[in-house]
């Protein structure tokens, strides 16, 4: 039997659900079989107004029993003096080093940042020109932890643009993504838009880019522990795929990526150019991976009124779409609307597409957005959430699973919500499928609270900020996690056995 004659009947024959384990966990469909009107009140409760015990400040809703400390503000002082950088976003746990409840550890946080007059001043540089006294400004600081406790923060990675997102490896690194397709060249400068290594050690850190992961607007990466294969997505609004990299060392260790690969795109089997940006709840399909020639091709001018490629409804910068999407688009690869965070447990992946659906204009790519689990044991892409309206979820981006296998939802908002000063949520999923609000940005700050605190953010309703970097120690006891702006770390502890988180 062909290949692709074998997935159609393993289609047929309902075997490609997703991972037993997680099915048990999460069925999306009530004891009626429709999903529950709105995001509901959680195992935890409801939350309310908790204060800081850094700074005494509300700014976080959590259930009752839950406790958090915030630490490394934007402008706080990280471990050589220098301020801390802005724009908090992607972050992980990298390593955990033995002692008990005292055991050390280490994160490595993005910061999404462009060209700026304080960059970050890392061992490991990329692009160090400079346009007016201005360099590029992004990149990642390591973070260590022993307990709730902050012993500090280093500069890890700088000279880049962007870092959005990433993901962890199972080798204990962590891969930062630039979501930009800049090009500083013309000045002196270098191209932008690749995955970089960062070490648990900054000093380890080598600043190279992976070219062979491709060049656009990176959001996020996820390993698959069994092959050490790298899945990515990629934010550029209805003009995305799912990538796939197969790299040519498969030993598992930090620099292995860096040696190059193979850079690939999902393409579903009997629907070359599938529009996936509005898909309907439980679709499964099967994948095939099809090779990109060009990993670092130059992005493609697309919709010219006078002609040339086209590719309706595209929105994407300047009506620019990376190399790699063109090339695969070309070849009949899927096509989603905005592709965001990404995140493995037990081999499975969890993909984010924070604005799939339809507005009420009736413009694909505008809607809610929604969640896929992606097996590649066999290669089958399911929609696994669907919010019914924006009290379930409103723009979902990061994503990340508890080691107790609960999936939590870092809302973006994305100008969706009826009343963004709501404040924006962390999403979670019953065993039941049905979303519920574990936590709510509270952050308002007015100069009398930041001055008491020794705080050097910008007073202002930050409400409507997003989370990001959602992620859990090891053991599953502390939950960290950024807010974007004004730019702040939070450790949030408590009692996780009530619910799956």
């Amino acid at each position: 039997m062909s290949h692709r004659a074998s997935r159609r009947r393993l289609l047929r024959a309902g075997a490609l659900a997703g991972a037993a384990s997680f099915a048990q966990l999460l069925r999306l469909h009530d004891a009626h079989g429709a999903v529950a009107a709105g995001a509901q009140v959680g195992p935890y409760g409801a939350p309310r107004p908790t204060r800081d015990l850094a700074t005494g400040l509300a700014l976080l809703q959590l259930p009752p029993g839950f406790r958090y400390r915030s630490y490394s503000w934007t402008g706080d002082a990280l471990d050589d003096g220098a301020p801390c950088p802005g724009n908090h976003d992607g972050m992980a746990v990298l390593a955990s080093r033995a002692g008990g409840g005292d055991g050390e550890i280490v994160l490595v946080r993005n910061h999404e940042r462009g060209e700026v007059t304080d960059p970050i001043d890392a061992p490991a540089q990329y692009d160090t020109a400079s346009m007016e006294g201005k360099r590029p400004g992004g990149g990642t600081t390591t973070l260590r932890f022993r307990g709730h406790d902050f012993l500090g923060a280093r500069q890890s990675l700088g000279g880049t643009l962007w870092n959005c997102a990433g993901g962890p490896t199972p080798w204990g690194t962590w891969l930062s993504c630039e979501e930009t397709l800049a090009d500083l060249s013309a000045r002196g400068g270098r191209r932008h838009g690749y995955v970089f290594e960062v070490r648990a050690d900054p000093r380890a850190t080598s600043g190279t880019p992976i070219v062979a992961m491709g060049r656009f607007a990176h959001e996020a990466v996820a390993i698959d522990p069994r092959t050490n294969y790298a899945y990515l997505t990629e934010d550029q609004r209805n003009a995305c795929t799912l990538y796939r990299f197969v790299p040519g060392d498969r030993s598992g260790t930090p620099g292995a990526y860096e040696k190059g690969g193979r850079l690939q795109a999902a393409r579903v089997i009997g629907q070359p150019n599938a529009d996936l940006r509005a898909p309907a709840q439980d679709t499964t399909l099967a994948l095939e991976w099809i090779d990109i020639a060009d990993p670092d091709a130059a992005p493609v001018r697309v919709n010219h009124p006078d002609g040339g490629p086209q590719l309706p409804e595209a929105s994407g910068r300047n009506d620019e779409v990376s190399g790699p999407f063109w090339q695969a688009w070309s070849s009949g690869a899927l096509r989603l609307a905005r592709c965001e965070g990404i995140w493995q447990r037990d081999g499975v992946l969890y993909v984010v597409d924070t604005t799939a659906g339809i507005d009420a204009a009736g413009r694909r790519g505008y809607g809610r957005g929604a969640v896929w689990q992606l097996d590649p044991r066999n290669d089958t892409l399911r929609a696994l959430f669907v919010p019914a309206n924006t009290q379930q979820a409103s723009n979902p981006d990061n994503i990340t699973l508890s080691p107790r296998g609960g999936v939590l939802l870092c809302e973006d908002n994305d100008g969706m919500a009826e009343d963004a000063a709501r404040g924006t949520r962390l999403i979670g999923l019953t065993a039941r499928g049905t979303p519920y609000v574990f936590a709510r940005n509270n952050v308002m700050l007015d100069e009398a609270q930041l001055r008491a605190a020794g705080k050097r953010v910008a007073p202002r309703d930050y409400r409507a900020g997003e989370f990001a970097g959602a992620c859990f120690d090891p053991r599953g006891r502390v939950l960290f996690v950024n807010i974007q702006r004004p730019g702040i770390t939070f450790a949030i502890w408590g009692p996780w056995s009530r619910g799956p988180l």
